[in-house]
């Protein structure tokens, strides 16, 4: 080899020519990441389908022929147009299928809710639903490619005229991007589809096949940075035994009993059994442990559990081969419009189509009736045929939309001796008359597409719709503290001296049950307090004096405390609260001088105010050494408060002479109907004030009452929940309800003489149809009863109290009336039409309204099925 062959400057070619590696990876990188984007992952907002998707739908649409096919044949139809392999079509056919909207299905294709896989695809089969074939697909509006191999067309997008992307929902994990739109229900997108047809705004929110519950209050209309929390339907069966009815959006039956006996392994919740009862319908039976309450239970199912998940949304679309982040309305409002602009294709087509059938059959008609067949007999070559035709169509051109061609003159001589033999003008004309009719509702439609467009989605509603109501019940969330809500799962020990404490220590002193979630709080002799997450043994400072678990913003908690303030000597006494602190940072209650120390300390749950002894020395200057002090005349401050002067002189000792009572008053308790909960914070309805054993009287629609406390962790069924109030033994119960079985209204007054808690005690007839109309514990109820007489409707205004007098709350009562009750509604008492806040107010009054069935006879006959019942 010479010089000149390896030498750069002379021309080496192969070295010129090369690429950096560097280079090589931006450029192969950048199309990976392209085509997995456009190819793969991220889904075109013009039809809403990923490519293999839109090939399945392409491929059985070839196949269509009203029956069933194997899946397995399906998939090798598929991959005619999908260059990937058979196990990619197949999980994208069982993916479209159950989602039960665009494949009808046959076999056994798996099931969402528990998880499990569908059949092996020769032994399942599939076909396109009604739906499908009615909205996905138009060839004549169907823009075509080559397929991979160039040997087919396939669709760049199929002229879908639906929301079938939000409708089933997707999700897709790209290169450096991916997307997550969640379904929506059926009906709410066409209702949405009108309502923007109509110029009004939409608000759409997911819709699960899974049914449960959804808080969708920052969805954000789907966008990044979104949340939503759903959460599974928890029923209380009995005291020891819960149901879960629903199971929240992509888990399945199986991960949610996983997940809650792992809780339960872990401590979280405390139960006995998980039973996985699904069939038809999900039930997941949770049996508890004993003494486990139901509500605190629950609490911590969705705390700790699957039966609580976050879902974060990422609406991405593909819009001109680019990736798009869009709100699901701006998709909905862009699907809307392609759906009118395909709506508007297929009405020019359609009345290109009915213009040219015009043309012809006018062409037909006048070569028939006017002998133009005729003077062709004599011509002896082709031409002259087409000339002779085309002069004896002249006179009849100017009436023709369009100019007559050689192609039209060509059909002309194509019309068989038969048919012209045969021609009936009166029909031909029929025929041309209702071929003007349809072109002119086509130019009717065309003028008013707006209209043409809601036409069309009310008539896809009409057809598809039923079956299709929404699954996921819209509800608001409280939020659950999982300090608050865990099972007991630890014992918390204490060795005051040398000042450890923690679980662990199991041959210290026991000062309570706990969870390993919980912070402690510990006060030491010296006058420091901390804050500490519980260990299995943790140095806190020696001498303690008061430890326990820590409740973050708890107003109710009280700490009297008195102490030595050690450069003056004098006593000092102050009450606080403690309710923010950073963990592991010691706070000092005194003034922090030396030689300060605590004299006598007391940790109040209620903020009791007890009265102490104060002793002093008997070397003490004061005249009086024996003296009494009542707590509750100290105000209750922060912690960094230094506190009143107790005495200037030295202190002996300090004893406990009275337990105190609570000097914060009772608790307002309000009743949030959104989330079902008691709270304090002033949201929702006043309940009452509560002190000590005061409890809350519930009645629901079912007719039964129930008795409880007033912790924040009872859970009320806002659903049926018809009343709820501060519970006064004192107070009549005046009820109005129906009878399922003998089809009446009774009315009955009885006091509640039942004392257990958390029970539902059902103090109306046992029919599956009975409900309870009107209850109300005003002392002098009043109900307006409209009452079907004849074919008159008469309305009259009862006192409850003489209708019927005070007995058991078993007792049947009396009824009503004789007549047919058309409608029961209770008057304001003048309390609550005045507004103004007491219990009286709380009395819920309603109106009920009755369907009455007409007797031949003319005469009125309550219906089982027609007789409506419900609160409005």
């Amino acid at each position: 080899m010479s010089d000149n062959d390896t030498n750069p400057e002379n021309g080496d070619k192969s070295l010129h020519d090369s690429i950096p590696v560097t280079g090589m990876y931006k450029d192969w990188f950048l199309d990976y990441a392209s085509y997995v984007i456009l190819e793969r992952a991220v889904p075109a907002i013009e039809d809403g389908f990923k490519p293999v998707q839109r090939r399945i739908l392409h491929a059985m649409k070839e196949m269509d022929d009203g029956r069933f096919n194997k899946v397995a044949n399906i998939i090798g139809q598929s991959m005619q147009y999908h260059p990937h392999g058979d196990a990619s079509i197949g999980d994208a056919i069982v993916n479209l299928g159950q989602k039960d909207l665009l494949i009808e299905t046959q076999g056994n294709w798996g099931d969402v809710r528990t998880g499990d896989g569908a059949a092996a695809a020769r032994y399942i089969e599939a076909r396109l639903s009604k739906f499908a074939l009615d909205v996905v697909f138009n060839p004549q509006t169907t823009e075509w490619q080559l397929s991979y191999d160039g040997r087919k067309k396939e669709p760049v997008t199929l002229p879908v005229k639906f929301p079938l992307l939000l409708a089933q929902g997707v999700e897709g994990i790209a290169v450096g991007l991916s997307t997550k739109i969640l379904p929506h229900n059926f009906c709410e997108l066409i209702d949405g589809s009108i309502q923007i047809l109509k110029g009004k705004k939409t608000n759409l929110l997911p819709d699960f096949n899974t049914g449960g519950l959804a808080d969708f209050s920052e969805y954000n209309e789907g966008l990044r940075g979104g949340r939503i929390k759903v959460r599974a339907k928890i029923e209380e069966e009995d005291n020891k035994t819960l149901l879960i009815k629903d199971i929240p959006y992509g888990t399945t039956t199986n991960s949610v009993i996983e997940s809650i006996i792992k809780a339960n392994d872990k401590g979280k919740i405390k139960i006995k059994k998980v039973v996985d009862n699904t069939a038809k319908d999900v039930e997941i039976q949770v049996q508890l442990a004993p003494g486990q309450s139901p509500n605190m239970t629950i609490d911590a199912l969705y705390a700790f559990t699957d039966c609580e998940v976050s879902i974060s949304p990422n609406a991405c679309v593909i819009i001109e081969e680019k990736p798009v982040f869009l709100t699901v309305n701006q998709i909905l409002e862009y699907n809307t419009r392609q759906t009118k602009a395909l709506l508007n294709r297929e009405l020019e087509i359609r009345k290109g189509e009915l213009m040219e059938k015009l043309l012809f059959s006018s062409l037909e008609k006048i070569f028939i009736e006017n002998r133009i067949y005729r003077d062709i007999e004599e011509c002896e070559t082709w031409e002259a045929v087409i000339e002779t035709i085309d002069r004896g169509l002249d006179p009849f051109k100017p009436d023709f939309y369009r100019d007559i061609t050689r192609d039209d003159i060509i059909r002309l001589t194509e019309i068989k001796i038969k048919r012209i033999s045969k021609f009936d003008t009166f029909k031909a004309d029929e025929l041309m008359r209702k071929l003007q009719e349809e072109l002119e509702e086509v130019n009717h439609h065309l003028e008013n597409l707006t209209d043409y467009a809601i036409q069309y989605y009310k008539n896809l509603l009409s057809k598809y719709g039923k079956g299709r109501e929404r699954k996921t019940e819209i509800r608001t969330f409280d939020t659950i503290s999982a300090n608050v809500v865990a099972a007991n799962n630890a014992k918390l020990y204490i060795n005051r001296a040398d000042g450890f404490i923690g679980h662990g220590l199991k041959k210290d002193e026991f000062i309570c049950d706990c969870s390993d979630l919980d912070d402690i709080i510990v006060f030491r002799k010296d006058g420091v307090c901390l804050v500490t997450k519980i260990q299995d043994k943790v140095f806190v400072g020696k001498d303690i004096i008061h430890a326990a678990v820590f409740r973050k913003g708890d107003e109710r908690m009280v700490y009297n405390l008195v102490y030595l303030e050690g450069a003056s000597g004098r006593a000092m006494i102050k009450r606080f609260q403690v309710l923010s602190v950073t963990r592991d940072r010691e706070y000092v209650l005194t003034k922090g001088t030396k030689g300060s120390r605590i004299l006598y300390f007391t940790a109040n749950a209620n903020g009791e105010a007890e009265i102490i002894t104060v002793y002093l020395t008997a070397g003490s200057k004061a005249r009086v050494k024996v003296f009494d002090f009542d707590f509750k005349d100290i105000e209750i401050k922060g912690r960094g408060a230094q506190g009143n002067i107790l005495t200037k002189y030295p202190v002996r000792k300090i004893q406990l002479k009275m337990e105190g009572v609570s000097t914060l008053g009772g608790l307002d308790i309000h009743y949030d109907p959104a989330v079902g909960r008691l709270n304090t914070d002033g949201r929702g309805k006043w309940v009452g004030n509560f002190l000590g054993d005061d409890k809350i009287l519930a009645f629901y629609k079912d007719g039964s009452y129930e008795l409880t406390n007033f912790e924040l962790t009872n859970r009320y069924d806002q659903e049926n929940l018809m009343h709820i109030e501060k519970f006064d033994p004192e107070k009549v119960v005046s009820a109005i309800y129906f009878d399922g079985a003998s089809k009446n209204h009774y009315v009955k007054r009885f006091l509640v003489e039942t004392s257990t808690l958390n029970k539902k005690f059902n103090f109306i007839s046992d029919h599956k149809n009975s409900r309870l109309t009107v209850v109300t514990t005003e002392k002098q109820p009043q109900v307006k009863v409209k009452l079907q007489k004849g074919k008159e409707v008469d309305e009259n205004v009862y006192d409850m109290d003489m209708l019927i007098d005070v007995k058991g709350w078993r007792a049947v009562g009396n009824r009503l009336s004789n007549h047919t009750v058309k409608a029961v509604e209770l008057v304001a008492s003048p309390d609550k039409k005045a507004g103004g806040k007491g219990e009286d107010n709380l009395s819920v009054g309603s109106t009920v309204n009755f369907d009455v069935k007409k007797k031949e006879g003319g005469e009125d006959e309550d219906d089982e099925d027609k007789e409506q019942l419900g609160l409005f």
